[in-house]
């Protein structure tokens, strides 16, 4: 494990000072403000990986980049798919040439004739935008002006825009010109698409499917804007799934308007949500399943509710207004846990460890 390298980086409101690891770029501040011996990230494993080199101009087909995240339901024998997801074809139509999931990815981009830049997007970065963006959250490149580090906001600050951002890099507070939130990946899109803005459809394609004849198991992802895309058709949103048969050959993979598995319906938006609370500590605690004591229909938050703990909710479908049982006061009803539970019934195998699992209270 690397050594830290700890500098004193400014003061803290009692009169202490503040201390900052740029080796594993983090706090070192102890008690009453003293020198920490470590710093709190010292034993974290770090995120490595080999950096795959991607050079943007030899796919004229398109290229999509997104934040691969586990999948929310997962019954496959498969190992957890995470890191940034890259799609890249040579022509327009043509078969993918590149659709493989990495842990770094550095893209070659030309902005004239003679400048090439080389714009680096670590795994943080493209979970963090999957984050930002599926709870329809701005992104922007912002940068320290002490150190010049691209900023990354995490957890709270990936889905509420801020002014005031702590460097990463060197450790020490910042303003930016105005609230945002900071994501490095936005270089990236700025320079590849420009001013123009992009449309996401929704699917057409519906699913109705049992797992019984799928006895290689099912993933199921909610799905996400990526964080590039230069192919001329539109992206698609819906319900990602992939359905494999005994020999673990993918016989769905697509994105869809509607899927029924085993005559349960999911609601994409559930997805997403339930797919982003992955990388949200701050609130996945929280997140429960809940149904409406009147209608006894099941609880589904949206919008800024959906990253907002509270103690009153409002049953969309018949006004009725009511607290989640158990201990926490403030909660967030999201019924993906219980849909979980219900496919896992009737599953080939039990679903992996890895899927997302959430609390559930039922009234």
């Amino acid at each position: 494990m690397t050594s830290c390298k700890i500098v004193q980086v400014g003061r803290r409101r009692d009169g202490g000072f503040r201390y900052w690891c740029l080796t594993h770029r983090s706090n070192a501040t102890a008690k009453y403000g003293k020198r920490a011996a470590r710093c709190i990230a010292a034993d974290d494993v770090e995120i490595g990986g080999e950096v795959f080199n991607l050079d943007s101009s030899m796919y004229s087909g398109g290229i999509a980049i997104w934040g691969a995240v586990p999948a929310v339901y997962d019954t496959t024998s498969l190992p957890m798919d995470r890191g940034i997801h890259v799609h890249a074809r040579r022509k327009a139509g043509a078969k993918k040439v590149i659709d493989q999931t990495f842990r770094q990815v550095s893209v070659s981009v030309k902005t004239d004739l003679i400048t090439q830049h080389q714009i680096a997007i670590g795994e943080l970065d493209a979970i963090y935008h999957m984050v930002s963006r599926v709870f329809n959250k701005s992104i922007k490149f912002i940068e320290c002006p002490f150190c010049n580090y691209p900023h990354l906001d995490r957890d709270w600050f990936s889905v509420h825009e801020h002014k005031r951002h702590l460097c990463h890099g060197c450790g020490k507070n910042f303003s930016d010109i105005s609230i945002g939130i900071g994501n490095p990946s936005t270089a990236l899109r700025d320079i590849l698409e420009g001013t123009k803005k992009r449309h996401t459809v929704l699917s057409s394609e519906i699913l109705e499917i049992h797992q019984r004849d799928y006895p290689g198991g099912i993933r199921i992802w909610g799905s996400n804007p990526a964080i590039v895309w230069t192919a001329k058709k539109s992206e698609q949103e819906g319900i990602h799934v992939h359905a494999l048969n005994a020999k673990n050959k993918c016989e769905h993979d697509g994105t869809y308007r509607k899927v029924v598995i085993d005559g349960i319906k999911l609601d994409a938006e559930m997805v997403r949500y339930a797919m982003a609370y992955a990388a949200m500590p701050h609130i996945s605690s929280r997140v429960v399943s809940i149904n409406c004591p009147k209608c006894g229909k099941q609880h589904l938050d949206r919008g800024v509710l959906a990253i907002t703990p509270h103690e009153i909710h409002d049953c969309e479908y018949c006004s009725k207004k009511f607290r989640a049982p158990g201990k926490l006061k403030k909660t967030i009803g999201n019924p993906m846990r219980k849909f979980k539970e219900e496919l896992a019934r009737s599953a080939v195998r039990a679903p992996q460890a890895h899927s997302l699992g959430l609390r559930t209270e039922m009234i």
